[in-house]
């Protein structure tokens, strides 16, 4: 501290005074290019310049070529590990991976401390970078958790036909952030995943069979019974069905303008189409062999007295 009657030289012996002296380390190694050049170097010299330079450089060698091996190694382990518990081999790679680069991280980060350098700050700006990157790419990051359940729950696989996020179509790719699908008219659509696990998902090929409904209606002056028997010999008549499936014929409702059935019969999934398509033709045919009409909407008016038309005059 300066006072007012202090002379510019003693403040600057001062000032001189209070200065820390430089570590012995320090003025050795920044005395040797001179000693090089001059030829006076000692044992000293270089065990201070293997102490301060040599060593923290072999030993960050020594550190990066065992992080090496080690992030290698627990790559391997970790990924082997997923595929004999019968975990999915994209979540089985993308594991292994995020083993390898946390720990070249984290062996970076040791690395960095060998020179004195301070990574408890480093690591806080990088947890901090962490949190603004994560909060800009919430959606994406939505979209890779989804995936991941996509691929450890398993809903679906590839080839499945599915409805989910508002698509129907066979499943081509299940991403990490996005799946894939080919629409039936050949159209390829990618989905985000977020959207597919958040929504409900119908999976419609995951049984090996199908119950194919056909609805019809039928005339007023049907007989019920004539019907029911005519509706039940088309559909165990009907190519494709399964045997072992009872066929149902129901009465569903008292319509509008016709008696409403339902024709169900059981089908392989593969064959579902077809089946509905021919059980759909023979119920139609059944029914015009036996005279039972199948009527479209009409409405009776009735008029209860006779209604006098008057023209008006010009």
């Amino acid at each position: 501290m300066l006072f007012q009657d202090a002379t510019p030289a003693d403040a600057i012996q001062e000032a001189a005074e209070t200065t820390e002296a430089p570590s012995e380390q320090l003025q050795a190694i920044q005395g040797l290019p001179s000693r090089f050049t001059d030829g006076e170097i000692t044992t000293a010299d270089w065990f201070a310049l293997w102490t301060d330079l040599g060593w923290p450089i072999t030993k960050a060698l020594l550190l990066i070529i065992a992080v090496l091996f080690v992030s290698g190694w627990a790559k391997r382990f970790v990924t082997g590990t997923c595929r004999r518990t019968k975990v999915d081999e994209t979540l089985a790679r993308f594991f292994g991976t995020l083993t390898r680069y946390a720990l070249l991280i984290l062996g970076g980060l040791a690395v960095l401390s060998t020179f004195g350098v301070n990574t408890t700050s480093f690591a806080a700006v990088v947890a901090a970078a962490g949190f603004a990157l994560g909060m800009a790419l919430s959606g994406t990051l939505g979209n890779f958790a989804s995936g991941v359940m996509l691929l450890i729950f398993r809903p679906f696989k590839v080839d499945d036909v599915v409805n989910a996020g508002g698509v129907t179509g066979k499943i081509f790719e299940i991403g990490m952030f996005s799946t894939i699908f080919d629409t039936f008219d050949n159209r390829r659509i990618i989905v985000p995943n977020g959207s597919i696990y958040g929504d409900t998902i119908e999976n419609i090929t995951h049984h090996d069979t199908r119950r194919v409904d056909v609805a019809v209606g039928t005339d007023y002056p049907a007989d019920l019974d004539k019907t029911r028997e005519v509706l039940t010999a088309a559909a165990n008549a009907v190519e494709g069905k399964l045997p072992d499936k009872d066929v149902v014929v129901y009465l569903n409702e008292l319509g509008d303008s016709s008696i409403n059935w339902a024709v169900r019969v059981w089908a392989k999934t593969s064959d579902y189409w077809a089946v509905r398509e021919r059980l759909t033709r023979d119920v139609k045919v059944a029914l015009d062999n036996a005279g039972i009409g199948i009527p479209f909407p009409q409405r009776d008016i009735h008029i209860p007295e006779t209604i006098k038309v008057q023209l008006a005059k010009d």
